[in-house]
């Protein structure tokens, strides 16, 4: 792959593991009915979507949950803990091979998150690695809750690329859900699918990303 100057990477499942199976089982147990139809990879139940957005606090998205299983009664650590359940961690290594792809790239976090999701992975980050956020890994890192947008809308990409003034056709595109991949090349980014099984120091080497 030539010319490119710039990578934008997902977070969840390129740099950091996450296991919906685990989430599908925690919402069976907490009593959500027909759960496939409620959460899922490529699809999921409007309130996803907004919580996504920043357009739910978490205590509005709780109550969501509780009126999603009929339980009142759940209590605000239960809900969290079975919406944190997919979290698993930073994959081994991928933080020094952003400390390389930062000094000969123009590297961006583009990560669709939310308030309860991302306060534990900046928990996990500071207990388990010393650092604050993931500012020092890239030149920004953006969260959908944040930004008020989501993957995969045209609008989210467009307001990193005219932001930084990135050209599409010199910029890659990594990320796990086709939905996002889809836009991203639409826009006329390099854009890739990171498939299960496969991973992101891999991908690289294969498109002669990663300069020794």
């Amino acid at each position: 792959m030539q010319n490119i100057e710039n990578i934008i990477l997902d977070y969840g499942n390129v740099l950091f593991d996450i296991d919906f199976s685990k989430l599908r089982q925690s919402f069976i147990d907490l009593g959500v009915l027909e759960v496939d139809k409620f959460y899922g990879h490529r699809a999921q139940h409007p309130l996803f979507d907004a919580f996504d957005k920043g357009l739910l606090t978490a205590d509005q998205f709780r109550n969501e949950i509780r009126n999603a299983t009929g339980n009142s009664e759940l209590t605000n650590d239960a809900i969290d803990a079975a919406w944190n359940s997919l979290l698993i961690g930073v994959r081994p290594g991928h933080h020094e091979l952003l400390r390389k792809l930062n000094g000969q790239y123009r590297t961006f976090l583009l990560s669709n998150n939310n308030e309860i999701h991302y306060h534990w992975i900046i928990s996990h980050l500071n207990q388990n690695f010393g650092l604050q956020d993931n500012s020092s890994f890239f030149e920004k890192d953006y969260y959908s809750h944040l930004l008020h947008m989501r993957k995969p809308d045209p609008e989210i990409f467009e307001f990193v690329l005219n932001t930084h003034s990135l050209n599409p056709e010199r910029t890659l595109f990594v990320d796990d859900s086709p939905q996002h991949i889809d836009t991203a090349l639409r826009l006329g980014l390099h854009a890739h699918l990171l498939a299960p099984g496969d991973s992101l120091p891999s991908l690289l080497e294969r498109f002669g990303l990663i300069k020794q």
